[in-house]
């Protein structure tokens, strides 16, 4: 039987810029070390992917697959201005995987490339994948075979990991939040260290950054 064995780094940004935490030396250590061993990398086209594989010193191959979702007229709008102006658009695009309001990619079609791409993946030695939260969670639909509706319940936060294991047939998954460096505790007088890395809230804060 083909084993397969894929780990995808969400470049996904946070709410403080597109690479936040990898300025920190201690982060791009932290990130670099919770990378398992790899043979090949690939990342997908957008520069936000590929500063953060320069910043990880990883040799990755742009893979048009791995594109973000493509949201059509609402890129780069923040989401509470698309509940304002398209409320009943916004309502069928989070709870119909088939709906593309925005004129872009549904939900749907992003699984279906995704999955395609990931019954194509030849066996052998580790794949790293750098790419978007949405590429992400379309490929645990697939791996955890479960409905495209639950598409925008799965979770992945900015520099986390994801590896996927294909064996006999089967996918199994494993979720490796980001971790920071150890810091040392303030000295009398100093404030605490702020959070190096802001996990995403729920639905109001989507993805709709576009591709910087």
């Amino acid at each position: 039987m083909v084993t397969v064995r894929l780990t995808m780094l969400c470049a996904t940004a946070t709410p403080g810029g597109p690479d936040r935490g990898l300025e920190n030396e201690g982060m791009v250590t932290a990130v670099r070390a919770a990378l398992p061993p790899y043979a090949r990398a690939l990342r997908a086209p957008s520069a936000r992917c590929a500063r953060i594989a320069g910043a990880l010193a990883v040799e990755a191959t742009p893979e048009e697959t791995l594109r973000d979702l493509d949201y059509g007229a609402w890129d780069d709008r923040p989401l509470r201005d698309i509940a304002a102006t398209d409320p009943h658009g916004l309502s069928a695009w989070l709870t119909d995987p088939e709906a593309a309001p925005h004129g872009g990619e549904s939900v749907a079609r992003l699984c279906d490339r995704t999955a395609a791409w990931l019954t194509a993946l030849p066996g052998g030695p580790g794949l790293l994948a750098i790419t978007e939260a949405a590429v992400i969670r379309a490929a645990l639909v697939h791996a955890l075979a479960v409905p495209a509706r639950a598409f925008w319940q799965l979770r992945v936060p900015p520099l986390s990991t994801v590896t996927l294991t294909l064996r006999d047939g089967h996918w199994t998954a494993r979720l490796t939040p980001p971790s920071a460096p150890r810091r040392l505790p303030p000295t009398a007088g100093e404030s605490a260290p702020g959070t190096v890395l802001t996990l995403p809230a729920g639905r109001d804060r989507l993805c709709l950054a576009g591709r910087p």
